[in-house]
């Protein structure tokens, strides 16, 4: 760790990505703006179920159909992607847009429609983090390599320390990373989504039931802006000094 007058250097950014359309494939990023919102472009668009339209969480997700990790969206115009037209890849090759009828009936039964939300569509808080110490030390839990992709973050951090769960101590605090200032809320409340590998949509329980046992159920953590800016790969994480 590094301590400076500016605060504490705890990590460095090694992984960021943005989901445009909540539950489908995520988007890996160089840079990426951060403002109140969380990461331009994450998680703007979502299909909605049409037997649960009016109920608290209406989202058709990975967990009612796996495949939807093989669906790649992405926008036609990179630069402005909280504007731009969004596409979608689908597993066959076709490029669709994300508003045309066809990927809804694809995706889902009879009545699915997709919907925008320019302030994102998040299950709590808009930014999301998890150290690759975490992730390693999960799956010597379980017995195997685990891809950072199942568990969907907007940030993958190197810890300065070697030890998992880093990210627990952070909570409460604000991390300057790059040009974005953000306080980290709350532990990351993990749900049967982790257990769906990415790649083959098979699902192996004892990923979420590791994670119930030795973390309470939670991996990783929730933050929101304090202060919008840009990241980038390798800016480093600092938690910043107290007053």
């Amino acid at each position: 760790m590094v301590d400076s007058r500016n605060g504490r250097q705890v990590g460095r950014v090694v992984g960021l990505y943005r989901y445009p359309v909540k539950s489908m494939a995520g988007e890996p990023l160089t840079e990426v703006e951060a403002s109140w919102h969380g990461f331009a472009g994450d998680r703007r668009w979502a299909f909605v179920r049409p037997d649960v339209v009016r109920s608290g969480f209406p989202w058709l997700t990975l967990r009612e159909r796996g495949a939807m990790s093989h669906y790649r969206p992405s926008f036609t115009e990179a630069a402005r992607p909280d504007t731009s037209p969004t596409v979608v890849r689908t597993p066959s090759g076709a490029l669709l847009d994300v508003t045309e009828p066809a990927l809804a009936a694809e995706l889902g039964p009879d009545g699915t429609q997709v919907i925008r939300q320019s302030r994102g569509i998040f299950d709590t808080f808009p930014l999301s983090l998890v150290t690759t110490q975490t992730i390693h030390r999960l799956g010597e839990l379980v017995g195997r390599r685990l891809e950072v992709q199942r568990f969907r973050p907007n940030l993958l951090v190197e810890a300065a320390a070697e030890e998992p769960f880093a990210e627990d101590d952070w909570i409460g605090s604000v991390l300057r990373v790059g040009g974005l200032r953000l306080r980290v809320d709350k532990r990351d409340g993990r749900c049967v989504v982790i257990t769906i590998d990415p790649a083959s949509t098979e699902r192996d329980p004892a990923i979420l039931r590791a994670v119930a046992e030795v973390r309470q159920g939670c991996l990783g953590v929730y933050g929101s802006t304090v202060e919008p800016g840009r990241v980038a790969l390798g800016d480093p994480v600092v938690v910043e000094a107290g007053p």
